[in-house]
């Protein structure tokens, strides 16, 4: 019983592993259908979707969350491969424990090293989480745990030694195989060959659920660029705040509020992707806030208009401004809800007395306000981020897992 003990363990992590993949990989493939969907972001596995999900939607809509982006609308989600490895690991760790100390040596130190490597892909993936997303979505936690479940049963089970059968009494020789070897023992060639077929098999499995999601990948070309276009003869868009780089290479016009979590989301998405620095960018603000935007009757973003006209007082330093603006979101937010009062105070405190002296001039105002116009004019949705390349509007659904795809299809230059 007690070698046996540590291959349930292990068959129990790699059953939370495929669990949690199998949910991971449920949410990504749902937006193949171009809708927004709910994110399951629950350690209760099948929990319903709840609105505390920005970890996991951020996850998701991450440059981290599939390969072969470029390839497929969406990429191939690195969840698949976890089904495919925790599929096998599973299989594997129930033989072991069925086996029990039947199982040859060669078996369960092959599963100790090979059942290691979730655990790594998890450490790296935890690290990535950490420092370039700033969140762990619960989804992916359920996913480390198991692989760190998977690992401890495995070197545990590879360190228990077997009980030891009885000595046979008397002078009997052992008894051989056709090939001469011992007939309790496997032969050298076979005890070559078994690792070699398992670590075959392992790859299989681990490649065969990308395989097939990439040949049902729905071909979405022809929706690209069906959403509209801008129009161009506006007076307003004189007014729009021009970032431009040395590195722009492709005209486009941004509507954000620099208080929208989901603005904030699309422009680190951009960055972490060296897109942001390659266009030769337009912003128009556009706060979701009924400060300034007579569009709304409420404000779904207090002090987003304070912060806007921080931003367009910030003259060259515009981006520095809008950075910081989404760099302190949460604690901008805050203080917006609070009142005016907080709000400026925060900005005072980064910026200075000079910026709150611009922030309260007619002239910010009323450039905010052709902002506003230019949107209006050009029946921009009330709803942020919106981005036109070259005029062409890019659809909202392709503005989440599908975004590099888009643009590498409509301005591929963007990638050279």
């Amino acid at each position: 019983m007690k070698e046996r003990l540590p291959y349930g363990v292990s068959l129990l992590g790699a059953l939370l592993g495929l669990i949690f993949g199998f949910y991971s990989t449920l949410d990504y493939s749902a937006h193949l259908d171009r809708r927004l969907h709910d994110v399951h972001c629950s350690f209760i596995p099948g929990a319903a979707p709840t609105s505390e999900a920005e970890a996991c939607r951020a996850a998701m809509y991450s440059p981290y969350s599939a390969f072969f982006k470029d390839a497929y609308w969406g990429g191939i989600p690195i969840s698949l491969f976890a089904l495919g490895a925790f599929s096998f690991f599973l299989g594997f760790a129930a033989y072991l424990l069925i086996s029990g100390s039947g199982a040859p040596k060669r078996s369960r130190l092959f599963f100790a090293v090979v059942g290691s490597t979730p655990l790594v892909v998890s450490l790296t993936m935890l690290t990535i989480s950490l420092t370039q997303l700033g969140s762990v979505c619960k989804t992916c936690a359920g996913i480390y745990i198991g692989s760190t479940v998977l690992a401890i049963g495995a070197w545990w089970g590879a360190a228990v030694k077997p009980p030891t059968a009885p000595a046979k009494q008397g002078n009997v020789a052992p008894t051989l195989a056709m090939d001469g070897a011992p007939k309790d023992r496997p032969s050298p060639a076979l005890g070559i060959l078994l690792p070699i077929g398992w670590l075959a098999a392992l790859g299989l499995l681990t490649l065969l659920p990308s395989l097939v999601y990439a040949a049902q990948v729905p071909d979405q070309r022809p929706y690209l660029g069906q959403c509209g276009k801008l129009k161009q003869a506006s007076a307003d868009k004189d007014k729009l705040l021009k970032l431009v780089t040395a590195r722009s290479v492709r005209q486009a016009t941004l509507f954000e509020d620099p208080l929208c979590p989901t603005c904030r989301a699309f422009h680190e998405r951009l960055v972490h992707e060296d897109i942001f620095d390659k266009l030769n960018a337009e912003l128009a603000l556009f706060p979701l806030d009924n400060e300034c935007n007579w569009m709304l009757d409420t404000a779904l973003h207090p002090g987003a208009c304070t912060v806007s006209k921080a931003v367009i007082c910030g003259g060259d330093q515009s981006r520095q401004v809008l950075d910081w603006a989404y760099e302190n979101q949460e604690q901008l937010s805050a203080a917006g809800k609070a009142g005016k009062d907080p709000l400026r105070a925060a900005i005072q405190q980064r910026w200075g007395p000079s910026m709150m002296n611009c922030i309260d001039t007619k002239t910010t105002k009323d450039t905010l306000n052709r902002h506003l116009q230019f949107a209006a004019a050009n029946s921009i949705p009330v709803s942020t981020p919106q981005i036109y390349l070259s005029g062409q509007r890019i659809c909202d659904e392709d503005t989440d897992i599908g975004l590099r795809y888009t643009l590498g299809q409509l301005a591929p230059e963007l990638f050279k």
